[in-house]
């Protein structure tokens, strides 16, 4: 009989797609021995450390062939896998820090009484369908609740402390897209595929979901190591009382208890008559400012895989000295620095879904905000000399630098490029600018991390090639993500063509298309900086632009595609991951690479692009 492979290899192999192995068995009789099967699996699982997509698959066909089914059951297998992996974690953890994560699609969708608002479906009023029964039979327990198809929203969550593990119920697609960043990360996670990925009234196991629902039992023995208490310190740093403990306000001290935007209001009493509070006032709501704060992640991760994995304990038990959280601020610090000069210089209208901060108070002010948050950020290192010793904290401070200068170059280029005439645009230049401009930043955390744990001279040459592939690839994500929109800086598709950019893709298009639609993108290129001025201005938001701007987008896509740009950027986005993982492949202590694969797997995660149009809004329902 098959027996279980171990959960996490050594090393990475070649990760296949699992698209054409999504089918949810389709009797009941089957589900039931599929179950069964992963739970004798479960038996043998070392769960000292988290799944990798290739241990499990690998675990996943070795069962199917166990009981003679075939791969087409694979996604749903895997799912069975997981739930034996973390079932003990979940079950032990309190119902109060659970999360239950529904599908809207399970209401009826014709007559569903409940109304979408900002206070989710009113279940209780009704108990008509499954969600009311789950829903309600979870928040007696104590769980919070979201029933939500999009969930970038759920890491958040976990991050911010409000829950540590999550009951899901979803169709195959979706576990595999939004769930995946949580079962990188270590979060204990349980899941109940739906009958159909058909998102109109589809149907689930209740009697399953129930089960997953009511797990309760003692901490088990063995805890899997998670990122989770790391990715929390990281967040702590930007938020009070931490960020003024680490770096302490000079002009006005922030409230007890109260956020940084809502500590020292820029329109509230003396503050207001004090031009300098309101100047740092600023400056803190902006280093607070959403985001995923991955980089200053990295450092203290960075530092606690060489010094002992501390993110192997609970929250409370974390030990990181102030050194490394200074330092990994001053790292947040220099990145919302960037965004603010990188948002003037390109005249962006949203950032974090609110107003770049130089359409909120003058492009002056937002130049020197950017450039105060630089200088804090040096302060934070240089102030921990003592502690650090000279050498320690001139490393630093030297990456740090040369990291600064790579930034301006690569902008300095793309800038020189846009207010050139002849606009000539190969890959080469497109990945040279990337390059310069992403890549330092990953480049100059992962080395201060490592550097705060000790020697880093055979880990040099490592970190430059890994952060220089690992930002390329990221970089190529973010123009892919341009084509999609999203919700919180690009909230129309295409701005990069707009603000006439010189990107990857366009420097595709014009090396793969024929002379007369390279011509016309030029045009268009030209045409948009021409008319740059007037777009996303006050009175012309985005939802607005006007109707030239769109037909732009409309040709450019078209010529894009023509090219096959997309699938082409697709491809050197996997061709960089590869080169990334390749050289994590040989980096010593395991916790280091370890760190490397997660970096990869979440910086370099692509959500789906959201639906055109939805059945209710994205986040319905939280009850935290």
């Amino acid at each position: 009989m098959a027996t279980a492979a171990e959960p996490q290899a050594e090393k990475r192999d070649k990760r296949p797609s699992t698209a054409p192995f999504k089918v949810v068995p389709e009797t009941r009789e089957l589900r039931d021995r599929v179950r069964a099967e992963a739970a004798r699996f479960g038996k043998t699982f070392d769960r000292a450390k988290p799944f990798t997509k290739q241990s499990l698959r690998s675990m996943g066909e070795l069962l199917l062939k166990g009981v003679g089914l075939g791969e087409q059951y694979l996604g749903f297998t895997m799912v069975c896998l997981t739930n034996e992996f973390w079932r003990e974690q979940v079950q032990a953890i309190d119902f109060k820090r659970r999360l239950l994560l529904m599908p809207h699609c399970l209401k009826h969708a014709e007559g569903c009484p409940a109304d979408y608002d900002e206070f989710g479906l009113d279940c209780r009023k009704c108990g008509a369908c499954s969600i009311a029964d789950f829903k309600t039979r979870a928040e007696d327990l104590g769980y919070k609740v979201l029933v939500s198809e999009g969930t970038p929203i759920v890491l958040k969550i976990i991050v911010s402390g409000h829950v540590d593990a999550i009951v899901g119920v979803a169709c195959l697609n979706v576990l595999e897209k939004a769930l995946d960043k949580v079962l990188i990360a270590g979060v204990p996670c349980v899941a109940v595929p739906l009958l159909s990925s058909n998102c109109r009234s589809t149907s689930v196991d209740e009697d399953w979901v129930a089960e997953l629902i009511d797990l309760r039992t003692e901490p088990p023995a063995t805890k899997t190591k998670s990122y989770v208490h790391l990715m929390r310190a990281a967040h702590k740093l930007c938020e009070e009382p931490e960020l003024s403990r680490l770096a302490p306000r000079m002009r006005v001290k922030p409230v007890p208890g109260a956020t940084v935007a809502t500590a020292a209001p820029p329109g509230n009493g003396k503050l207001a008559a004090d031009p300098l509070a309101q100047h740092e006032h600023i400056a803190y709501d902006w280093l607070a400012q959403g985001g995923k704060r991955s980089r200053p992640m990295i450092t203290l991760a960075a530092y606690d895989a060489l010094k002992g994995a501390l993110g192997t304990l609970s929250e409370d038990k974390i030990d990181l000295p102030d050194s490394a959280r200074h330092t990994a601020l001053a790292i947040e610090a220099f990145h919302k620095a960037s965004l603010v000069h990188d948002d003037i210089e390109d005249d962006d209208t949203f950032r974090y879904g609110r107003a770049t901060l130089h359409r909120q108070y003058g492009v002056s002010t937002a130049i020197n905000v950017g450039d105060y948050l630089i200088g804090l950020g040096y302060r934070l290192v240089s102030r921990e000399r003592k502690k650090l010793g000279g050498d320690c904290t001139a490393d630093i401070l030297d990456c740090l630098a040369n990291a600064h200068l790579k930034l301006s170059e690569g902008q300095g280029a793309e800038l020189l490029w846009r207010d050139a005439k002849e606009k000539s645009l190969t890959a080469l230049d497109a990945l040279k600018i990337y390059a310069l401009k992403t890549a330092p930043a990953f480049e100059a955390a992962l080395y201060a991390g490592i550097r705060l744990a000790g020697p880093v001279e055979k880990y040099e040459k490592m970190i430059s090639d890994f952060s220089r592939h690992l930002g390329i690839a990221f970089q190529i994500l973010n123009d892919l993500k341009d084509w999609d929109g999203d919700s919180d800086n690009k909230l129309v598709a295409g701005q990069d063509v707009l603000s006439a950019r010189p990107t990857l893709l366009l420097a595709l298009a014009l090396e793969n298309s024929g002379s007369a639609e390279k011509a016309e993108l030029l045009s268009l290129i030209n045409q948009c900086q021409s008319e740059a001025a007037r777009i996303g201005k006050p009175g012309h938001p985005p939802e607005a632009i006007h109707a030239e701007s769109a037909k732009i987008i409309d040709r450019v896509r078209h010529i894009f595609t023509q090219a096959d740009v997309f699938n082409k950027a697709d491809k050197l986005v996997e061709k960089y991951r590869a080169r990334a993982e390749a050289i994590a492949d040989e980096v010593e202590p395991t916790e280091l690479r370890e760190l490397l694969y997660f970096m990869v797997d979440t910086i370099l995660d692509r959500q789906p692009p959201p639906p055109v149009e939805q059945e209710a809004p994205p986040l319905v329902q939280l009850s935290i």
